[in-house]
This record gives structure tokens, C-alpha cells and sequence, in this order.
């Protein structure tokens, strides 16, 4: 049930992010988490596939299958930290990896939450009872939008442990991987001038300018040529697509239904205003009449007139009784829908008219 709540909160979070872009015209951006995550875990082929494509790239070895696991680690005992993972996978013999977007820098240091992140996954392994040379190598990757290390225009940067001097590796049961996106930008300015051919271009250097300048106006056309060059950012790109598609969609069902409502509502008030001015005049006349005629006439025009108004006000008012429930249900229905689009109580209040308990319970 956590899971799954979890999971409903991460959609809501994902159509207000694509609603408010839309709104505003502009692509969504890929270091923004929710749509990095959408990207690289949504059930469909593209984004598997973008995924192996990316982890290929990272890990520079060929990856041919990849599941997506748990983001929640569990620690070893109920007091410990309980970290929350952007995008865990498995792959190939069971090693495993975690990518993550960092936008900015946070108020831990980045370096330490990497080294920590690799240790639970390998921590995770063995909790599941292996031996120690059971344990599968982990890769622990960042995507940063920032700089951690100023002094060198290195990208990527590997870490592993290794001995002070002489350099060799203690293990290889881990790594550590850094993208500082913005280190390409001097690259991206190169490539914009055409005085740098794509095709010098790493793998990893394809995806970091990807998903850094994806969301740039000067960059439409280099995004394009990446797309057409690497198969696996087209398929991260047709998954994008996809958010914002999906969105419009649920956007024109809605304005569907309250324009449905609205014409009801115009023919009931119109319906409302006729029967009101003609039972004013009807009674006005019958009236004046049954005075003229005298008492007995009516008396007895004025119990058949009664007979006949009364059948065609119970007729009105079936009519208008099932046109009111028709639109509630209608009011229920397009509140439903915004409701999981992740539109504010008040919005849906102010748009269907329904009291916010309703809305709440539903």
C-alpha cells in the first residue's frame, strides 16, 4: 500500500510538472527528477530501452537485459537510514546500479552520499544471505548539474578503491561514477558554432548534453541531430514525448466533459425560464376568467386548469430531476479526472461546484 501511494504521488508530481511546462510552452526538462525517473522506469518499451542504451554508456560494456528495482533500500536494522534511490536496476549477471540527478548541490556532500549509496547496495546483497564472492559489482552513477571538482575539466570521473602509491585496485566489486553536465558547456558552444564535429562525441558525452540542454531553445537542433545519431536517446526522447502527450490528453477528455455540462446546464436554465413565464401568464388569465364567468365556472375550470398544471409541472420537474442527476454525475466525473491529474481541491471546487468533502472522499 506504501508502494502504491508512493507511486500516486510520483504520478501527480509528474502531470502538474508536465501542466505547468505545457502551459508555459516550454519542453520538460530531464534533470528535473520526476521526469528523469518517468524517462528511464515507465513501463514501456522506449524508456527500457533508453535505459540499457544509458547504463551501456555509464558502465562502457555491453548491457542486454535491465529490470528496474525497489528505489527503497532497506537498511540492516530498523534504526538505520532508509535511502531512496532515483532509478536501481539490476542487469545482465546480476550486478546492479543506481542512477541519480542531482539539480544542485545540497547541503550534504555529494561525494559522501555516493560512497554511501554503493555500500547499501552491496549491503543489500548480502543481506540476502551471499557469500562474499557472490556478491555482484554495483555501480553507483550521478548526473550532477553542478561542479565538484573545479580543478579539472575531466568527464566522466571513476573512483574505485585503490592503494595510496601505487595505484592498484583493492576490488572490483564497486564503482563510482560523476557527470558534471556543465563541463560540456564550452563543448555545446563548439558544437552550436559547428567548429566540433558530433561524430568526436563519447557515448556519455551524447546523453550528458542530452538531458543538460534538452529543455534549451538553442539547443532544438543539436537535440534532433543526437536523436537521429544515438538510438537510445531517441527512444528517451520518444518516452518524454510521451509525458506531455498523455497529459493533452486527459486535458481534451476534461474540457470534453465540461463543455458537456455547460450546454446542459444552458438548456436546463432556458428550459427553467420558459415554464416560469408561462405559468405566470397561464394563472394571470385563468384568473381574470373564472372572475368574469362567475363562481361555479370557475370553480370547475379552475380544478381542470389545476389538474393540468399539476401533471405538466410533475412532468417539469422528472425532467429537470433527471437533467440535475445526469449533471452530477457528470460534476463527479470531470472532478475525478482532475483529481488524478493532481489538480488542487479548490480548482476542482471552483470548476464543478461539488462540496469539498465529496472531492476529498473521492
Amino acid at each position: 500500500m506504501n508502494n502504491l501511494f508512493k507511486r500516486h504521488r510520483f504520478l501527480r508530481e509528474l502531470k502538474r510538472l508536465a501542466k505547468e511546462n505545457a502551459e508555459q510552452d516550454k519542453p520538460l526538462c530531464i534533470m528535473d527528477n520526476i521526469v528523469f525517473k518517468a524517462m528511464l522506469t515507465s513501463d514501456s518499451e522506449d524508456s527500457r530501452e533508453a535505459l540499457r542504451h544509458l547504463l551501456s554508456a555509464c558502465t562502457r560494456r555491453e548491457v542486454s537485459g535491465v529490470q528496474v528495482k525497489n528505489s527503497e533500500l532497506l537498511p540492516a536494522h530498523l534504526g538505520g537510514k532508509s535511502p531512496r534511490l532515483d532509478v536501481n536496476v539490476t542487469f545482465n549477471d546480476g550486478e546492479t546500479a543506481d542512477l541519480e540527478m542531482q539539480i544542485d548541490k545540497t547541503a550534504d556532500d555529494l561525494r559522501d552520499r555516493a560512497a554511501f549509496y554503493a555500500a547499501m547496495l552491496q549491503s543489500v546483497q548480502s543481506q540476502k544471505g551471499h557469500a562474499y564472492k557472490e556478491i555482484k559489482r554495483v555501480y553507483q552513477v550521478f548526473f550532477l548539474n553542478c561542479i565538484l571538482y573545479p580543478y579539472s575539466n575531466k568527464l566522466p570521473r571513476r573512483y574505485f578503491y585503490m592503494e595510496e602509491e601505487e595505484h592498484d585496485r583493492l576490488t572490483e566489486m564497486s564503482e563510482i561514477i560523476f557527470y558534471e553536465m556543465p563541463k560540456l558547456e564550452q563543448r555545446v558552444q563548439d558544437l552550436l558554432a559547428k567548429t566540433v564535429d558530433i561524430n568526436t562525441l563519447s557515448k556519455e558525452e551524447e546523453w550528458c548534453i542530452y538531458m543538460r540542454y534538452r529543455h534549451e531553445d538553442r539547443a532544438v537542433k543539436l537535440i534532433e541531430e543526437l536523436s537521429r545519431k544515438e538510438e537510445g536517446i531517441m527512444m528517451a526522447e520518444r518516452a518524454v514525448a510521451k509525458i506531455d502527450r498523455d497529459y493533452w490528453k486527459a486535458i481534451d477528455k476534461m474540457n470534453d466533459l465540461k463543455n458537456k455540462m455547460d450546454r446542459a446546464q444552458l438548456r436546463y436554465d432556458a428550459r427553467q425560464e420558459g415554464h416560469a413565464e408561462g405559468h405566470a401568464e397561464g394563472h394571470a388569465e385563468g384568473h381574470a376568467e373564472g372572475h368574469a364567468e362567475g363562481l361555479a365556472e370557475g370553480h370547475a375550470e379552475g380544478h381542470a386548469e389545476g389538474h393540468a398544471e399539476g401533471h405538466a409541472e410533475g412532468h417539469a420537474e422528472g425532467h429537470a430531476e433527471g437533467l440535475a442527476e445526469g449533471m452530477e454525475r457528470e460534476k463527479l466525473t470531470v472532478a475525478r479526472k482532475m483529481k488524478e491529474m493532481g489538480d488542487p481541491i479548490e480548482k476542482i471546487q471552483a470548476i464543478t461546484g461539488l462540496p469539498t468533502k465529496t472531492i476529498e472522499s473521492m
